[in-house]
């Protein structure tokens, strides 16, 4: 992986965290931490080693607090070009890439931070920290799919309410609404995750991935495509060395040893 200056990036036993290192401004986007987000998501998506991956903020206050909004003071500039160029990117490949990235949520999540953490496939979340749709509170509207994420995973009536309100979500309502997996205390919060992505990495990834593609695919199908799709997926899995591996294990009454081929 390349050395990076806004972000610490590590692969150890299969699992790839990036870590948002800008804790002097809660882990807020500048334009180099978005450009070099975007490059580690690519290089975590073709490294072999990197099984799973896990996103997280620097510090104990922050997961990631969006757009620095002191770096373009003043500036006029134009938000959909910025979108366009280096929010949707990032988020696509999140949604794309077929390993399970978990979203490690040390802190607040606002504006882009929260879009951040609801594209991760799980999110485990302190019970100190909250998400915030902050955009409301400058006059904007959610982006980096905020309206997408938030409408599948609790609703229209609830996705309206966080949009047009940015009210804080505390840990607690996240949790019982959907929008995180699991709520643990702070000091638990890096044991918890890392138990999660560690099993993961050592998960079969080819099937995980195709999981993954059908799940996004189900969002915009009815069930006749889906039953077909499924289908196409179950075949490919069926043709990979994990899937020998599982009938192999099973049979022989052991564990299974995948290699995520």
């Amino acid at each position: 992986m390349p050395s990076y200056q806004t972000l610490l990036v590590d692969v150890t036993d299969g699992v790839c965290t990036i870590t948002l290192n800008r804790p002097d401004v809660y882990n807020a986007f500048n334009e180099q931490m978005k450009k070099e987000l975007n490059d580690a998501l690519k290089e975590a998506e073709k490294d072999q080693a990197a099984r799973c991956l896990v996103i997280r903020g620097a510090g104990d206050k922050a997961f990631c607090s969006g757009q620095d909004l002191k770096e373009h003071s003043g500036l006029k500039r134009s938000l959909k070009e910025s979108l366009e160029k280096s929010y949707n990117p990032m988020i696509r490949k999140i949604r794309t890439m077929e390993k399970p990235v978990i979203g490690m949520i040390n802190g607040v999540a606002a504006g882009a931070g929260c879009s951040l953490a609801l594209a991760c496939d799980m999110r485990i979340m302190s019970n100190t920290a909250k998400l915030i749709e902050v955009f409301i509170r400058i006059g904007l509207v959610p982006d980096s799919g905020s309206h997408w994420f938030l409408s599948r995973l609790v609703g229209m009536a609830k996705a309206f309410e966080y949009a047009a309100t940015g009210r804080d979500i505390s840990a607690e309502e996240a949790e019982r609404v959907g929008l995180v997996n699991k709520v643990v205390p702070p000091d638990k919060l890096e044991e918890e995750t890392m138990t999660l992505a560690k099993n993961f990495a050592k998960a079969p990834t080819k099937a995980i991935g195709l999981i993954k593609r059908t799940l996004n695919k189900s969002l915009a199908s009815d069930l006749d495509m889906i039953l077909e799709y499924e289908a196409l997926m179950q075949q490919i899995a069926s043709e990979t060395q994990d899937h020998q591996e599982g009938v192999s294990a099973f049979i022989g009454k052991r564990p299974a040893s995948f290699q995520g081929r």
